[in-house]
């Protein structure tokens, strides 16, 4: 199996792995979208907490140029080390949210 397709499974387990954690108010559906025809994969949620309306990414990672772009992770623990522990190299992760100036002080991928 071919690095990309392990990477695809990686992420879409992951990102289902979240998916099981509910929010714990309002009336909030989650949603796992994964294109891999175009390598983006995100958790959403959505719905209402009473008046206040939720809707946004919870997690958005896209595979670009044979790495991991982590967009967005709004995760209590933090998505990179799963993907670490899960079999893909810190070299291949880039964490996109992190300024580009900063990213080389992280230990992961610069881009």
């Amino acid at each position: 199996m071919d690095s990309l397709t392990e990477y695809r499974r990686i992420i879409r387990d992951l990102i289902e792995e979240n998916a099981k954690i509910r929010p714990s108010v309002g009336d909030v559906e989650v949603e796992v979208v994964c294109d891999e025809v175009q390598d983006h994969y995100e958790l959403l949620y959505s719905g209402w907490d009473g008046s206040r309306r939720v809707h946004g990414s919870v997690l958005h990672l896209d595979l670009r140029g044979g790495k991991v772009w982590i967009q967005h992770d709004g995760t209590y623990h933090g998505i990179a080390n799963d993907l670490v522990e899960a079999g893909i190299p810190k070299d291949r992760i880039v964490l996109a949210f992190k300024p580009p100036e900063i990213r080389p002080l992280t230990g992961f991928a610069t881009h």
